[in-house]
């Protein structure tokens, strides 16, 4: 019985590390001024679009779908 339960634990530790490891992860939208009235992907595009100063990586994803990936950094 002893011998289960620590299997069991074992197990549950190796799958929660490796959950944990799994996940991409995208950067955050910044809590500033500049960002804090953005709400709209059209929006992004205004300073990050193929044109622009602060452009998208070449390697970005050509989706504009932007808060599907990026979460609104939280102001603590």
């Amino acid at each position: 019985m002893k011998s289960t339960v620590s299997f069991v634990i074992f197990v549950l530790a190796v799958l929660g590390f490796l959950f944990l490891i799994s996940g991409k992860r995208y950067p955050q939208i910044p809590a500033d001024a500049r960002h804090r009235a953005v709400t709209e992907n059209t929006a992004c595009m205004g300073c990050h679009g193929p044109d622009k100063e602060d452009k998208l990586k070449e390697t970005h994803p050509p989706k504009y779908e932007c808060f599907k990936c990026h979460k609104v950094k939280r102001v603590q």
